[in-house]
C-alpha cells in the first residue's frame, strides 16, 4: 500500500510558491484568499517543519535563500504536476495541457526538433511550449525542464530517462582550392601546420577528437586566426576558403556531395556524438511529456537526419 501523507504536512507549499511569485506576503494573500498574516504562518510552519529558512525577510521585500531556491523548484515542478492531473481528469480525455518546457542545442533543435514541437503546439490547443536554447547540460529537475535534447555522453543519467536517437557525425573539411594551395594534410601532425577554424566556447577553442592508428581517442589542440562560436558560420568560414574546419557532417553534406567542400582525414576525425532526449525520471509521466517524446521518436526513431543529411 503506497503511504500518502497528510495535506496538512504540505500545507504551506502553495503559500511559499505564491509568496516568491508575487514578491511578498501580502501581495500573495489575495491569490491566496488569505490575510498576509495567515501567509505568513502558513510559511514559518513550513520552515519549522523543515528546519531550514526558506526566505529571507526584511520591512520591504522577501527573497530566497540558497535552500529556498533548491526548494522552490522542486514545489513549483509538483504543484505543477498536480494542476496538470487535475485538468486531465477535469477533461476526461488526458489530452496534453499545460507548459511543456524544452531544452535543445541550438542548431540541432532549430533545425530538426522545433518542427516537431511546433506541429505539437498547432494539433494540442492547451498546450503551451517554452524553449531555451544552449549548449550547456541544464539541470533538469532543478531548473523545471520537462524534457531535453543532448548531443554526447551524458553524464548525469541518475534521475532520467534517456531514449537514444542514434549519433551526430562530425567531419573535417575544406575547399579544394584551399587544399590545392596549402597542401593536402596526410596526418594529424599535418594539420597544425594548416589555419584551422576553431570552434570557440567561453572564449576557449575547442580541441578536435580523434582515433589514433591504434584505436586511441585522442584531442588534438587546434588554434587559428578565426575563433567561431556557431557551426553554421564555421561551414561558411570553410566555404570561403579561410582554411579547415571540423562541422557535423550534416551541415556540409550537400557540399561534399557537390563538391564544394572536401574531407580531410576521412574517418580519423569521425567521432560520434549520442543524441538523445533526455527528461526527469517518473511513474507517470506527464500527458504533454509523452506527447512530445512520441511525436520526436515517431519523426526520428529510425532515420536520423542529423547522422548525413544537410540542413533542410
Amino acid at each position: 500500500m503506497i503511504s500518502i501523507p497528510s495535506l496538512d504536512r504540505y500545507g504551506g507549499l502553495r503559500a511559499f510558491v505564491a509568496v516568491t511569485e508575487h514578491g511578498g506576503f501580502a501581495a500573495a494573500a489575495p491569490f491566496l484568499g488569505l490575510s498576509p498574516s495567515a501567509v505568513g504562518k502558513a510559511v514559518s510552519r513550513l520552515e519549522a517543519r523543515l528546519g531550514v529558512r526558506l526566505l529571507a525577510r526584511t520591512t520591504r521585500s522577501v527573497a530566497l535563500t540558497e535552500d529556498g531556491r533548491r526548494f522552490h523548484a522542486r514545489c513549483v515542478a509538483a504543484l505543477a504536476s498536480l494542476a496538470e492531473a487535475e485538468a486531465e481528469l477535469l477533461q476526461g480525455r488526458g489530452e496534453p495541457s499545460g507548459l511543456l518546457r524544452v531544452a535543445l542545442p541550438p542548431l540541432l533543435g532549430r533545425a530538426f526538433v522545433m518542427p516537431v514541437l511546433l506541429d505539437l503546439v498547432a494539433r494540442w490547443p492547451a498546450l503551451r511550449l517554452e524553449v531555451v536554447f544552449g549548449a550547456r547540460a541544464v539541470d533538469l529537475t532543478a531548473e523545471g525542464v520537462d524534457l531535453a535534447v543532448r548531443i554526447g555522453d551524458l553524464d548525469d543519467r541518475a534521475g532520467l530517462v534517456a531514449r537514444p536517437l542514434g549519433a551526430q557525425r562530425r567531419v573535417v573539411c575544406a575547399t579544394p582550392a584551399y587544399l590545392d594551395a596549402r597542401g593536402r594534410p596526410a596526418s594529424v601532425e599535418d594539420l597544425l601546420a594548416h589555419d584551422c577554424l576553431v570552434e570557440a566556447r567561453d572564449g576557449r577553442p575547442t580541441p578536435w577528437p580523434y582515433v589514433d592508428g591504434e584505436g586511441t581517442a585522442r584531442l588534438l589542440a587546434v588554434d587559428g586566426r578565426l575563433r567561431i562560436g556557431d557551426a553554421l558560420v564555421l561551414a561558411e568560414a570553410a566555404r570561403a576558403g579561410t582554411g579547415i574546419a571540423m562541422v557535423p557532417r550534416w551541415v556540409v553534406a550537400d557540399d561534399l556531395a557537390t563538391g564544394r567542400l572536401e574531407t580531410v582525414l576521412d574517418g580519423v576525425f569521425d567521432s560520434p556524438l549520442p543524441v538523445n532526449l533526455v527528461w526527469p525520471r517518473t511513474p507517470y509521466p506527464s500527458a504533454k511529456l509523452r506527447a512530445a517524446v512520441d511525436a520526436l521518436v515517431e519523426r526520428y526513431g529510425e532515420r536520423r537526419p542529423w547522422d548525413s543529411s544537410p540542413l533542410p
